[in-house]
């Protein structure tokens, strides 16, 4: 695959980061494994040091005009992230490649199912 294909999946996650919220483990990874051939765990350390970058800054600063942005929540989120990235990455490092496609296609399917038929009211 060329550059220009990356560059088209980036577009379409970012799409739906700025749309909806969702963009990295939901659109790239899934992405990455089935049309470019990447491992689940190559996908996942690609995706990783996609967001490493600040790539939804632009996003967050159009919501944070609009008041919908909770800075300090966001700070404590982040710092989190940073920490549980690095542990987290630690064990599917180790984990049977079979096992963290498990994990990842359960994760999808029980938020799937929480969004269609367990909305907060």
């Amino acid at each position: 695959m060329n550059w220009i294909s990356f560059l088209i999946l980036g577009v379409c996650a970012g799409l739906l980061s700025g749309l909806v919220g969702i963009g990295g483990g939901i659109i790239i990874i899934p992405s990455l494994i089935f049309i470019f051939g990447f491992s689940q765990k190559t996908a996942q350390g690609t995706t990783l040091a996609v967001l490493s970058l600040p790539i939804g800054l632009l996003g967050a600063y159009v919501y944070y005009q609009n008041k919908n942005v909770e800075i300090q929540s966001a700070i404590f989120i982040a710092l989190g992230l940073f920490l549980g990235s690095f542990v987290g990455a630690k064990i599917a490092t180790v984990l049977d490649k079979s096992i963290l496609e498990k994990i990842f296609g359960i994760l999808l399917i029980s938020i799937g199912i929480k969004m269609l038929f367990f909305q907060n009211k």
